[in-house]
């Protein structure tokens, strides 16, 4: 047991990575303060839900993945003088047409956002930095699937019964993006990833990506469903 307690990192549990996990559940506290101001009081459980994960779904678009983009995009040092430069994410040449700099959390320094996303690069060092197909991904996280998730949330409150036609394109959307975050790295052997440890793997890579892939799962059989049914009373009432 001492051993294996000796090689876990000794910064496994420190501050900032208490507070990168705690920041999550914030998310969806707001969420659900939310739900119970704009959800009728007698809403069902099922629709506070759908409610409250389209809501932090956005909240974690905007605020956690909209600043690894702002880190990628404005966070950068230059390389000349690094020591140790290998042990960094590299920036791809020509990237934003500059040569010579290091951009991404890596070289956030302080910004709390940056020291998130280095918690979180432990198990996936693509995070740290630049990564052109990670990047290409958020943009459309960002900008689309955030304000989708938004309105959704707003059809929701109005019981808009577009919302389970937007649901399932945002699911998709949510779907594919994880699958072409991890694809690639899959295909050369996840030289990016750490799996030696539970919080690593468990808790960083599995749990809070499959999130992701389970519960949008979820969201298209509901949906798929509610339209199926609108389709039977139709048809009903087209028989009376």
């Amino acid at each position: 047991m001492a051993s294996s307690s000796s090689s876990l990192p000794p910064d496994l549990f420190d501050q900032t990575t208490i507070i990168s996990l705690l920041s999550t559940l914030a998310i969806v506290l707001a969420a659900y303060l939310a739900s119970r101001v704009f959800l009728h009081p007698t809403s069902s459980g099922t629709l506070r839900f759908l409610f409250i994960w389209h809501l932090a779904d956005a909240l974690c678009h905007f605020i956690l993945e909209g600043s690894f983009l702002y880190l990628c995009f404005f966070a950068h040092q230059p390389t000349d003088g690094l020591d140790n430069l290998a042990s960094y994410f590299p920036t791809p040449e020509n990237f934003l047409g500059s040569s010579g700099r290091l951009y991404g959390a890596q070289s956030g320094g302080s910004n709390p956002f940056a020291q998130l996303w280095m918690v979180y690069a432990k198990a996936d060092k693509r995070w740290a930095g630049v990564d052109l197909g990670v990047v290409s991904l958020e943009l459309l996280t960002v900008f689309f699937d955030g304000p989708l998730a938004v309105y959704i949330c707003y059809c929701l409150a109005k019981k808009d019964p577009k919302a389970s036609i937007w649901m399932i394109i945002l699911a998709t959307c949510e779907l594919y993006g994880g699958f072409m975050t991890f694809c690639p790295e899959w295909l050369i052997g996840s030289l990016n990833l750490d799996t030696s440890n539970f919080m690593y793997l468990w808790v960083y890579l599995v749990f809070f990506n499959t999130l992701w892939v389970w519960i949008p799962l979820w969201v298209i059989w509901y949906s798929v469903r509610d339209i199926s049914n609108a389709f039977s009373v139709r048809e009903a009432r087209k028989n009376l």
